[in-house]
């Protein structure tokens, strides 16, 4: 539920119609290659998660693969990614429930911050439950829109005319743009699912990790990839795309659009509170996730030490009040907008799964032999070895030089070039002051 409360957020609710206008109904071939290839990451990583368990996840696999200066650049990296983000999420969410009670939205900002405070201080029992409910809503919402939508497909609701494949292959034709707007599309949703590596985060800190990771893998991929395109799929049949683009506010939402169209009342409302739920869960799923990278960093001395300890509930106390405190700190950067460095960091955030997918499927090419020869391969284990592995590297770097064709995305590309390499800098620094440390009788 973490994996799917962190992967379905406001990009689902608010940005699928960005990809639809780009590529028409064709945006559903987009999906399933951008799905693919997750699924192609997510599977190597539960092969490695599941045979050495660690709450640093592939940080910790590419320390082993590679070394220091890869662990230690890859934690950071999607540290540095999930604090941005979640300065975005509580800034969108901020300001609906700022307008729902006329206040400035740094008031509920703040009062929401505090409450994932004290949620994610209690023990992880207790936060995997709040989670499970959080996410849990969410998914609920997406099987009735689904219901709704299937229903004014074929016309079996009250007011409703069968639609069929009007929409879907009408005058424009299933791709309405060619390859070039399918091309635009695939940049457009190919991080859509980008969230769901939390998985083997969280399950490293379960009761039974090796089957906690195996059930994992194996049910979040599935069910991202039937919600994602189940709704993409609904929303194309439903609405001419020409009609779609970016959704700033709940009442532009696709989603707002479909269920309109069976005459819910207060729908708008209704995806308001959907949107801010969304928007607080994947807040909380990426508090965790930040809170444990930190701490197996400092296990492994890439972090300070104070950062490795632990309370009697074994919650990493101190990490967690790093994330708060940055948290909080993004949230404030968001209603600064300093010019020209907001731009940056975000833009750096959109290029940084590729590098952490890219590096995942580097280390269990690297790992896995090593892994068949200890044995340690257990129930995951990534198909077709070592070709579906190359062909995985190969669709990223693929996915790459899209970007850098693209006048929009190759601003994503140089600015998370830039991150990294201060990153593996710092690695290397870091390194050498160690060395220097451990060298002193």
């Amino acid at each position: 539920m973490m994996g799917l409360g962190s992967a379905i957020g406001a990009g689902l609710f608010l940005g699928t119609g960005v990809g639809i206008r780009t590529a028409g109904p064709a945006i559903l071939l987009a999906y399933m290659a951008a799905g693919a290839i997750v699924v192609m990451v997510m599977q190597m990583l539960g092969e490695m998660a599941a045979a050495r368990p660690s709450s640093g996840s592939f940080s910790t696999y590419s320390r082993q693969a590679f070394g220091q200066w890869a662990g230690f650049t890859l934690g950071w990296l999607y540290w540095f990614m999930l604090v941005m983000v979640m300065g975005a999420e509580m800034t969108g969410a901020a300001a609906i429930m700022g307008s729902w009670f006329g206040i400035d939205p740094w008031i509920p900002a703040l009062v929401a911050v505090v409450f994932f405070a004290v949620v994610n201080f209690a023990k992880v029992r207790g936060f995997g439950e709040f989670e499970f409910w959080f996410a849990f809503i969410k998914v609920a919402v997406i099987i009735g829109f689904l219901i709704v939508g299937v229903g004014l497909v074929f016309g079996l609701l009250p007011g409703s005319t069968y639609i069929g494949l009007d929409n879907f292959v009408g005058d424009q034709g299933f791709m309405p743009n060619g390859w070039p707007g399918l091309a635009a599309g695939m940049l457009a949703v190919a991080f859509a699912f980008g969230g769901i590596e939390l998985v083997t985060i969280a399950a490293a800190e379960s009761e039974n990790p090796q089957s906690a990771i195996a059930v994992a893998v194996r049910s979040v991929i599935w069910r991202i990839s039937v919600f994602y395109l189940g709704s993409v799929l609904v929303i194309t049949l439903l609405l001419p795309y020409e009609q779609l683009g970016g959704a700033d506010t709940a009442a532009e939402s696709p989603f707002t659009a479909v269920l309109s169209m069976a005459n819910l009342p207060g729908v708008v409302g209704f995806m308001e509170a959907v949107i801010v739920l969304a928007l607080l869960s994947a807040f909380n799923a990426q508090i965790y996730g930040t809170s444990r990278l930190v701490h197996s960093l400092a296990l492994d001395d890439d972090a300070p030490r104070i950062f490795s300890v632990t309370n009697r509930e074994s919650v990493p106390i101190n990490s967690v009040v790093l994330s708060m405190f940055f948290a909080f700190a993004s949230v404030g950067l968001q209603f600064w907008n300093p010019e020209g460095l907001l731009t940056f960091l975000l833009n750096a955030v959109g290029g940084c799964l590729i590098v952490i997918w890219i590096m995942i499927t580097a280390s269990y090419l690297r790992l896995h032999p090593e892994l068949e020869r200890l044995g340690e391969v257990s129930t995951v284990r990534m198909w077709g070895w070592p070709w579906l592995g190359w062909a995985t590297m190969a669709s990223l770097w693929g996915l790459v030089l899209l970007m850098l064709f693209d006048d929009a995305a190759r601003s994503q590309v140089i600015s998370v070039a830039v991150v990294t390499g201060v990153l593996v800098l710092l690695a290397n620094v870091s390194r050498r002051a160690g060395r220097r440390v451990s060298s002193r009788p």
